[in-house]
């Protein structure tokens, strides 16, 4: 797989394009960390991961000289508009939890610091895949990876006994099963194809080798509709139209209905998928199991990522140093990233937290794979690098819009993915980026 790293220049030509910033911005924060004689050094961080203020409380009462308080705020692109906002008036937090997709766009504002001569040694704690993303593919470092997604087959043990299926390793196995399984139980589906997620789709992509956007000279190239997309767009799309599998989005009552009896007997997702499960489908603890996602080719170990977030410094911190300095504690630290796992209920990226004590035990609605942390290390260390732009919400509305028609209707999805391209090359030229073609 080749995937080519952005050009900062590039980025930096103009704002990102949905949040409709139009100026850059210029950091004025200072490096200096010193603790003033009133106290410790105050650092604020905007997070979403439910409890962190508990992980943050256990860095407080070890080190008295920097006081770091978390201020929940919403994730997405509610927060990436929040913190632009806040950066353009010089009022950025000294640290921000952003999602991987969110760091081209907030880099192109000028919001984050380069942290590499901080956390530059912390490479080797993470996938290369993961440590692709905070890096942008350069010699700086954005932010320090806090958790990861890493994409795998949910199924129902139970239901694949029952009718004879064998968990399918590759996708050409997959799409049999699903014929199969029609066969056998004509009201069943193995899964749906849901356009309510784009990021489900974009994982899956990633899997496949896909790019999105990538950088030639000072322009962007924008590659969604290239052939690695194109060919899980065709996979998908034909399952759908020959009626091998649903149609219907996800996190509905008719989908949570549809896992909770039996109706839909698989669901490719990602880690933090059992909890999803506890919450949709309560009825069938115990009654499934994961597996690797299946693979284009036969004996692969490549999967994508769905969800997943960073710790990242701002250029307004005026305490850079001891910011960076409880980030990298956050995220590599034992105690802190068991922490994690325990208080926050995510699965790290720290690779050296994937065998250790804090994920020993399988998730409560696993009871029956005690082994499903040590699988989920196994498939982390396949996690294809992914490459995002500076319009990424462009491109994931575009998904939901054009995939969403055409999975309702059982239509084309390679005329769906063709105008999720146009319309994302249409809006970086509309803010000024320039695009190779």
């Amino acid at each position: 797989m080749n995937h080519h790293p952005v050009n900062l220049r590039v980025l930096a030509v103009s704002v990102a394009a949905a949040l409709s910033a139009t100026t850059l911005l210029t950091g004025c924060g200072s490096s200096d960390d010193s603790a003033d004689s009133d106290g410790p050094v105050e650092l604020t961080y905007w997070a979403w991961a439910p409890d962190l203020e508990k992980v943050a409380a256990i860095w407080n009462k070890e080190h008295p000289d920097i006081k770091v308080t978390v201020k929940k705020q919403a994730s997405g692109d509610d927060l990436v508009t929040k913190i632009i906002t806040a950066a353009k008036a010089h009022k950025a937090p000294d640290l921000v939890q952003a999602e991987y997709q969110a760091l081209p766009t907030l880099v192109s504002n000028d919001v984050l610091a380069d942290i590499s001569g901080q956390v530059g040694n912390s490479e080797g704690e993470f996938a290369a895949g993961i440590w692709r993303q905070v890096t942008l593919g350069t010699d700086a470092v954005y932010a320090l990876p806090q958790d990861s997604g890493p994409m795998m087959l949910y199924y129902r043990k139970d239901l694949f006994q029952q009718y004879g299926l064998q968990v399918p390793t590759t996708w050409e196995e997959f799409a049999a099963t699903a014929r199969k399984l029609k066969e056998k139980a004509p009201d069943k589906a193995l899964t749906t194809f849901s356009a309510n997620d784009s990021g489900l789709f974009a994982g899956l992509a990633q899997q496949a080798g896909a790019s999105w956007w990538t950088t030639r000279g000072d322009k962007w190239k924008v590659a969604i509709d290239g052939a690695p997309t194109r060919k899980v767009a065709d996979f998908w799309g034909g399952l759908v139209k020959e009626g091998a599998i649903d149609n219907q989005p996800m996190y509905t009552p008719a989908w949570n209905k549809a896992l909770n009896t039996g109706k839909q007997i698989a669901w490719v997702s990602a880690v933090w998928a059992p909890g999803t499960l506890k919450t949709a489908a309560p009825d069938t603890q115990g009654k499934w199991a994961m597996a690797p996602l299946p693979q284009w080719s036969k004996g692969s170990n490549w999967t994508g990522s769905w969800g997943g977030s960073s710790t990242a410094v701002t250029n307004d911190s005026a305490h850079k140093d001891a910011a960076a300095k409880f980030a990298k504690w956050l995220n590599t630290d034992p105690k802190a990233v068991a922490a994690l796992v325990k208080v926050c209920n995510v699965y790290p990226a720290a690779t050296t937290a994937h065998n250790g004590d804090a994920l020993k035990k399988a998730p409560d609605f696993f009871p029956g794979q005690p082994d499903f942390y040590a699988k989920v290390a196994k498939i982390t260390e396949g996690i294809a690098p992914a490459a995002w732009g500076p319009n990424v919400n462009v491109a994931y509305a575009s998904f939901n819009d054009s995939f969403g028609k055409a999975a309702k209707n059982k239509s084309d999805f390679g005329a769906a993915l063709t105008a999720m391209q146009q319309a994302t090359v249409t809006d970086l030229k509309k803010h000024g980026f320039e695009v190779s073609e």
